[in-house]
């Protein structure tokens, strides 16, 4: 298996439920518990800039309305993403990766990209996510992570730029998806906690997969994915975890 140069630790969302997520300010929160790894979720405007949100929708986390894909960046950016969180957070814009990319290699930090395509765009998500990825950690030690639901946009993720190391996100192990892990060339298995167990980690792991877990915030349930001995643990609660070096 080859070195794995994550942490184990990765904060959810930035800050998970602490500040508002995928924003900067989350991420500058996750930093200040210790935390050196963070998840976000990653989509494109209607001009292809690579930008953070969960939501195909605007609603629940921006001040906007509508599919974020279907607006520019230009609009997009002018957006309230902080204070459906807390008025402390008011005025918080979206971030966009290229934000995000200077901020954790300036800091040293790692990231778990995950592409979040609209429906309907992610083989072109995935596209543009690797090449943006590969130009703006062009020369770093270490690449982010990309992941997804979505085999098309990891596949398209390939495409453009193999070298990306790549993660299939699982909510259920559907048929073939061990086969498609392989077929895509993925570095990790990130899945829905319940679903590792000896047998699901040993099959992971013969086959050569790093495996992850989302997400995860409860101390037994951290404690049963170490002793079976996972490789990462995606989490909100970073008020909780203290995460190793």
């Amino acid at each position: 298996m080859t070195p794995w140069p994550y942490p184990r630790w990765i904060a959810h969302r930035g800050a998970g439920k602490l500040a508002p997520e995928n924003t900067l300010a989350a991420f500058r929160l996750g930093a200040s518990h210790g935390y050196r790894m963070f998840e976000c979720d990653v989509k494109l405007s209607a001009d292809d800039l690579p930008f953070l949100m969960h939501d195909a929708t605007l609603e629940r986390t921006t001040s906007g309305q509508g599919t974020g894909g279907a607006q520019p960046w230009g609009a997009l950016s002018r957006l309230d993403a902080g204070s459906w969180h807390s008025r402390a957070y008011a005025g918080e814009p979206l971030a966009s990766l290229d934000h995000v990319a200077r901020y954790c290699l300036r800091n040293g930090y790692f990231l778990n990209i995950e592409i979040k395509p609209t429906p309907g765009l992610e083989a072109r998500t995935g596209t543009v996510v690797a090449n943006a990825a590969a130009r703006l950690w062009q020369g770093a030690a270490v690449p982010p992570l990309l992941t997804s639901f979505q085999p098309e946009a990891l596949q398209a993720a390939q495409a453009a730029q193999a070298q990306l190391p790549r993660g299939l996100l699982l909510d259920h192990l559907w048929k073939g998806w061990l086969e498609t892990a392989l077929t895509l060339d993925c570095a990790a298995l990130v899945c829905n906690q319940a679903l590792w167990d000896s047998s699901t980690v040993l099959q992971a792991k013969s086959a050569g997969f790093r495996c992850l877990s989302y997400t995860v915030n409860d101390e037994w349930a951290a404690q049963r994915l170490l002793d079976l001995g996972t490789d990462g643990i995606i989490t909100d609660r970073l008020d909780l975890f203290a995460p190793d070096a």
